[in-house]
């Protein structure tokens, strides 16, 4: 069976919040005795998951190189949910019956962890029901993201699709208007109508939007750039555009 490390006080406390049944192990830094760890130790007591205490450079050797687990780490038995074009579908289906208007992003071959899971964490915050990103050329749920989304990648469904064009297609079939983030657009995005079924796309860091998905863009925003910079880090990009879809749907 499969394992996977996830590391970091709030994706930690998130996994044992959600699916503590996939908890084997939880390592835990000797001599830490402050309220936030406390709290995922009676969690874990709660949950009968087996913890140990070890000295720092166990914990360093566990994570990638430069990582902070923040002296928690837990050893998971399988992997990280990750949903596909069916689970997509019918999530749009469960939105349509409870009447409730899709907001989805979607991350164009966005490759580094560290913004997948800002992104994540935005998105979260922000009340998006899924993130998409194509599977190939694209960062997954590794540790590094699932630590820097705080929580969020335990929470908020990732899809992952084999062909984004047709994605895409499928969900303006559906009624979702899709509105991609480039530097070339004409209309910023706080001109831009963000009220209804929608979803924005966001492209990879310095290439921006491939051909093929900007073509199958309905709109094409961009934020208003005042400085000598001539674009924002995609997570902080992606968070622009979310809060003000949030804010034009009433927050």
């Amino acid at each position: 069976m499969s394992q996977e490390l996830v590391y970091g006080l709030h994706a930690v406390q998130a996994l044992l919040k959600g699916s503590p049944q996939n908890v084997q192990e939880l390592m835990l830094l000797r001599g830490r005795k402050d309220q936030r760890l406390q709290k995922i130790i009676l969690q874990a007591e709660k949950n009968d998951i087996a913890l140990s205490f070890v000295d720092r450079r166990t914990l360093d050797d566990k994570v990638e190189e430069g990582a902070n687990h923040q002296g928690v780490v837990a050893l998971c038995v399988g992997k990280t949910k990750v949903h596909d074009e069916k689970f997509l579908l019918e999530l749009l289906e469960q939105l349509d019956q409870r009447a409730e208007a899709p907001f989805l992003l979607i991350l164009d071959g966005v490759t580094d962890p560290h913004n997948l899971g800002a992104c994540l964490r935005s998105a979260e915050a922000a009340g998006v029901h899924a993130v998409i990103a194509p599977k190939d050329k694209s960062a997954g749920l590794t540790p590094t993201a699932r630590k820097v989304a705080c929580g969020a990648a335990e929470v908020l469904p990732f899809v992952t699709v084999t062909n984004l064009a047709r994605t895409l297609q499928q969900l303006q079939q559906a009624g979702v208007w899709i509105f991609g983030a480039a530097g070339e657009a004409t209309q910023n995005v706080y001109q831009s109508q963000l009220t209804g079924p929608m979803a924005l796309v966001m492209g990879a860091e310095g290439s921006g939007l491939r051909r093929l998905t900007r073509e199958h863009c309905d709109h094409l925003i961009k934020i208003p750039m005042a400085g000598e910079v001539s674009s924002l880090n995609v997570s902080v990009a992606t968070g622009v555009c979310l809060f003000e879809a949030v804010r034009q749907r009433g927050g």
